[in-house]
């Protein structure tokens, strides 16, 4: 079904269809979109629009999801956070949506572990994504890793994919980040 993540009630109007659902397991959150700008230039509109995407669609549609996947002891849940959800000038509106998404993750990994739900957050480094070609972020060149190239969408999925498997069933409520080593001293 199409949905417009970021209009709440387009998410509410296919609500209904995902609460009948009965076999839905998992959930994944990999919409984005990066605004940037420093403080005192910053764009309000552009940090409505991260936060409806980011963190009020993941909301909403966890709300809808997650209680089902509970009630049947199964279930399985993925947001695709950033690690500039640790903080990085200029880009304080989104790494403020990215950090949501982790304090959402642990809280509700923390009301449904025993119920047979993970609920887990992705976090990578500069991915080569369309997002990098956006004009919106002109100006703000992605940083390459370390390991001398961007993060590859395929790595990405192949994490997400264990995250959803069965032998991840003891990972829940974590922050794992696909950083090509930009997250070491140095």
């Amino acid at each position: 079904m199409r949905v417009n993540l970021s209009d709440g009630d387009d998410i509410a109007r296919v609500a209904p269809e995902l609460r009948d659902d009965q076999a839905i397991t998992a959930l994944v959150h990999a919409a984005g979109v990066l605004r940037v700008g420093p403080l005192g230039k910053l764009d309000h509109a552009a940090g409505e629009l991260m936060w409806r995407l980011h963190v009020d669609a993941a909301t909403r549609l966890a709300d809808v999801l997650v209680p089902l996947m509970a009630s049947h002891g199964l279930g399985r849940v993925v947001f695709i956070g950033s690690r500039v959800a640790q903080g990085m000038p200029g880009r304080g509106q989104y790494a403020g949506t990215k950090a949501a998404l982790l304090a959402l993750a642990r809280s509700w990994a923390a009301e449904v572990a025993g119920q047979g739900v993970t609920v887990n957050v992705v976090s990578p480094a500069a991915t080569q994504t369309a997002m990098l070609q956006d004009p919106a972020r002109a100006g703000s060149a992605p940083r390459l890793p370390p390991i001398g190239r961007l993060i590859q969408p395929g790595e990405i999925a192949a994490l997400v994919g264990f995250l959803l498997s069965p032998e991840a069933a003891a990972i829940t409520g974590q922050d794992i980040a696909i950083c090509g080593g930009a997250s070491l001293p140095g």
